[in-house]
């Protein structure tokens, strides 16, 4: 009998929602709510494949973006990455087109190099183990840099991917403390004193 009143009470919370009673006031929207989403994405899921997998890629997103809600870094590398592949497969399709190679957007060689470098850009940030700056804005600036090679591609395809590679490289080389060891050696250059002129005369 215990467990039937327990649940009986708790029924009657869940439909009274009484303004007293927060268990029942929160949860009750949120029930309703999550049923009319959930259904919503099943209609929209079923009705062709490529909305199935739209709907499947939405929900993987929301996922990362919810576990990743706290590493902002990362997130905003991740993010900064699947943009710079897209416009760069973009681009490179277009550079093909215009060449006269029937190329959709996911084929060429150029494509894949273009993915090749947003992927080591986005490895090459957090391979360094005590990186001396933010690493979600050292691959925003990397992506800038292959975006510009891209652009460039599409109107001299053969030096795209080399100078999105070494524009790559040298972002990661400045924003991972190459830079700072580059100035760190100018400044000790330019406090080295002099060689003393007279002296030298004098012993002459």
């Amino acid at each position: 009998m215990s467990r039937i009143d327990s649940v009986a009470r708790a029924v009657r919370r869940l439909v009274r929602q009484e303004k007293s009673d927060d268990w029942a006031v929160r949860l009750l929207p949120r029930l309703v709510l999550g049923l009319a989403g959930a259904y919503t994405l099943f209609i929209l899921a079923s009705s062709s494949m490529s909305s199935f997998i739209t709907i499947c890629a939405l929900l993987v997103l929301g996922l990362l973006v919810f576990l990743l809600r706290r590493r902002g870094q990362l997130l905003l590398a991740l993010g900064s990455t699947v943009l710079t592949a897209a416009f760069a497969g973009y681009l490179a399709a277009v550079a093909d087109i215009a060449r006269g190679i029937p190329a959709g957007w996911a084929g060429g060689q150029a494509v894949f190099g273009h993915w090749a470098l947003a992927g080591m850009a986005l490895l090459g940030t957090w391979v360094v183990k005590e990186h001396p700056g933010r690493r979600g804005l050292t691959v925003v600036l990397a992506d800038v840099v292959l975006l510009v090679a891209a652009g460039i591609g599409t109107v001299a395809p053969p030096v795209a991917v080399p100078l999105g590679f070494v524009g790559i490289v040298a972002v990661l080389m400045f924003r991972g403390g190459g830079g700072a060891a580059v100035g760190r050696f100018v400044r000790r250059l330019a406090r080295r004193p002099a060689p003393d002129t007279k002296a030298n005369s004098k012993r002459v």
